[in-house]
């Protein structure tokens, strides 16, 4: 296994693999998008998580609303797949964020945190009662909850509240890619201020977007970040088999070496 840490109780390898290639979010233009999309079955991302396993990867963040990709981490967890899963959660496909809670809990996750264009939306509108509503039902559920956010702002405002367990920060505030004015805007500048971030944040926080969605070398993507982020901290990376079969090996080694 790669090397651990505690993580808000969790026992995590310092490597998450994501899971944005299975849905075809590929953050570059709509043919990589579909071709992710195709390539990855739900019989290729079970050989995925088993061979991230294998590699020495304990864990693994899939968002709740992708059909083929929640639908096989079901499967997953109940064929008794030992890697830990912590949710990406939204309610787009749930009457309510209580019920998109309640379903992950059911499904298995060891750990959820919410969707970042959710908390960003609800910092603009200043909206910090739904916030505490909805960590306060996951929490009840005795699991660590977090958040994601893409405004660097955001996390600040969550984080003065002293209510979540953990923060999930982008390398890249992607210029809202869910916003109708947004756009793929992947700036270097960025960086800095992610790592700025995390390391003001006095929870541990998961780490993505690391490689700008394909765009960073990854030996300088995984060794900027690991220097960088807090000794608690994890990241967390999507593998796409489509473009290299052993990317997840590679991976999983060039962190092994970085973290030696």
């Amino acid at each position: 296994m790669l090397p651990t840490v505690d993580f808000c109780g969790l026992t995590l390898t310092r490597l998450l693999i994501g899971a944005n290639p299975f849905g075809g979010f590929s953050h570059q233009n709509k043919a990589r998008d579909d071709a992710m999309r195709t390539y990855h079955t739900p019989e290729r991302i079970l050989e995925t998580w088993d061979r991230a396993w294998k590699a020495g990867i304990n864990a693994f963040v899939t968002n709740n609303e992708t059909t083929h990709v929640i639908e096989t981490t079901q499967r997953y967890l109940a064929m008794g797949g030992p890697m830990q899963w912590i949710g990406q959660v939204s309610f787009r496909t749930c009457a309510s964020m209580e019920e998109a809670i309640d379903r992950v809990v059911s499904i298995g996750c060891r750990a959820m945190f919410f969707h970042g264009g959710l908390i960003d939306q609800l910092f603009a509108e200043k909206d910090s009662s739904s916030v505490r509503r909805w960590v306060t039902y996951a929490q009840a559920k005795g699991i660590p909850v977090g958040v994601a956010a893409h405004n660097p702002l955001t996390h600040e405002w969550v984080h003065a509240m002293k209510l979540v367990d953990f923060h999930a920060v982008p390398f890249f505030n992607c210029g809202s890619v869910h916003a109708k004015a947004g756009g793929e805007k992947f700036q270097l500048e960025d960086m800095a201020r992610a790592v700025a971030l995390i390391r003001a944040l006095d929870k541990p926080c998961i780490a993505y977007k690391i490689l700008g969605a394909g765009r960073i070398d990854p030996v300088m993507g995984f060794d900027y970040a690991l220097r960088n982020i807090k000794p608690g901290d994890v990241i967390n990376v999507g593998m796409n088999r489509l473009d290299r079969d052993a990317m997840i090996e590679e991976n999983a080694a060039l962190a092994a070496r970085l973290l030696a």
